[in-house]
C-alpha cells in the first residue's frame, strides 16, 4: 500500500504515440494536502486583506471624529478660561463693592484681586494653563469635570453674594427714601435745636426741633417717605402731626393751622402733608419741626441736605 501508485495515460489525438506517467498515491495525498494547505492560506490573505480595508476605513473616521472632538475640546478649554476670566472680574468687582458697603464675605476674606500662586476659586496656575488648552485637548478631558464643578460652586457662591448686595442696596434705597432729608418748609429758623430760653418762663430749657416762621397756613412738605401715625391736638404743640419714616425715624409738627393727612396714610417725599399755623402755645405763626431716631430728639439739620 505504500508503494501503491497510479499510472496516467496521455493519448495524443493524432498518430503520436501515447504517453504513459506514473505517479506514486504517496505524492498525490502530498501535492493535494499542499495545495489545500495554499488555498487555506489564499483564503486567510484575502480574509486579512478586507479586514484591514475595514480597519483602514474605521480608522479614517476614528480620525476624523478625533480631530472633531479635539476641536469642540479646544472650544469647551476657551469657554472655560472666558468663563474663568468673568468670574474673576466679577468676583473683583464684588470684593470692591463690599469694601466700599463695608459688608464682609467671610468664605473668602475678602482678597481683592486673585492669589499670587492660584486663581480666586483655589485653582493652580497649572489649571489656569489647562483651562486655556495649552497643553493639548486629550491631557485636559480628566481636568474638564473638575473645573466644571468648580465653576459652578464658585457660580452659586457669586449669585448668593450679588443677591446679599442687591438686598443690601434695597435696603438702603428704603433707607435713603425714608431719610428727611429737605426742608419741610421754607422761612426763618427763629429757633434752632439745643438749649434756649423758653418765651414764656426765661428759663433755659432743651428745644428738640426747629422752630421755622412764615406765613399763616404756607404749605408743610413731607420730608422723606413715611406712614401718618398721629394727627390731632397735644397740649402746647396744637395741632401736631407725627410721620413714621421707617428704621426707626419719627417727625413732628406742631403748632398746625391745618393736617391734610388722615391717621394711616402713606406720604411720599415732598408731598404737601399740612399748613403752618398758631395752634397750641405758639408766639406767631410758624412749624416746630422734631427728627426723633429709636424715640431719641436729634439736630434736624444733620439729616437736611438741601
Amino acid at each position: 500500500m505504500a508503494n501503491k501508485s497510479y499510472t496516467i495515460l496521455v493519448v495524443p489525438d493524432r498518430s503520436a504515440r501515447t504517453r504513459k506517467f506514473r505517479v506514486q498515491k504517496r505524492l498525490l495525498i502530498r501535492s493535494g494536502v499542499a495545495f489545500g494547505l495554499l488555498a487555506l492560506c489564499g483564503a486567510a490573505m484575502v480574509v486579512h486583506y478586507f479586514l484591514v480595508v475595514g480597519q483602514v476605513v474605521e480608522n479614517r473616521v476614528l480620525r476624523e471624529e478625533n480631530a472633531q472632538l479635539r476641536t469642540q475640546i479646544k472650544l469647551i478649554h476657551e469657554k472655560v478660561a472666558h468663563v474663568t476670566q468673568t468670574l474673576d472680574r466679577v468676583e473683583r468687582f464684588d470684593q470692591k463693592l463690599r469694601a466700599l458697603t463695608q459688608l464682609n464675605d467671610p468664605e473668602r476674606n475678602l482678597a481683592i484681586g486673585p492669589l499670587p500662586e492660584s486663581d480666586s476659586r483655589g485653582g493652580t496656575e497649572a489649571e489656569g494653563e489647562e483651562a486655556t488648552g495649552h497643553r493639548g485637548a486629550p491631557e485636559n478631558v480628566a481636568f474638564l469635570p473638575s473645573k466644571l464643578d468648580s465653576l459652578s460652586s464658585e457660580a452659586q457662591r457669586q449669585e448668593q453674594s450679588i443677591q446679599e448686595l442687591t438686598r443690601y442696596f434695597e435696603d438702603q434705597k428704603d433707607l435713603l427714601a425714608s431719610t428727611p432729608s429737605i426742608w419741610p418748609v421754607r422761612g426763618w429758623v427763629t429757633s434752632d435745636f439745643g438749649e434756649r430760653l423758653d418765651p414764656y418762663t426765661a428759663d433755659r430749657a432743651m428745644h428738640r426741633g426747629l422752630d421755622i416762621a412764615n406765613a399763616q397756613g404756607t404749605p408743610v412738605f413731607a420730608p422723606s417717605d413715611g406712614v401718618v401715625i398721629f394727627a390731632g391736638t397735644e397740649g402746647g404743640y396744637g395741632n401736631v402731626l407725627v410721620l413714621d419714616h421707617g428704621y426707626g425715624v419719627r417727625t413732628r409738627y406742631g403748632h398746625l393751622s391745618k393736617i391734610l393727612v388722615r391717621l394711616g396714610d402713606r406720604v411720599k417725599r415732598g408731598e404737601p402733608v399740612a399748613a403752618i399755623g398758631n395752634t397750641g402755645r405758639s408766639t406767631g405763626p410758624h412749624l416746630h419741626y422734631e427728627v426723633r431716631v429709636n424715640g431719641i430728639p436729634e439736630n434736624p439739620r444733620k439729616f437736611i441736605l438741601e
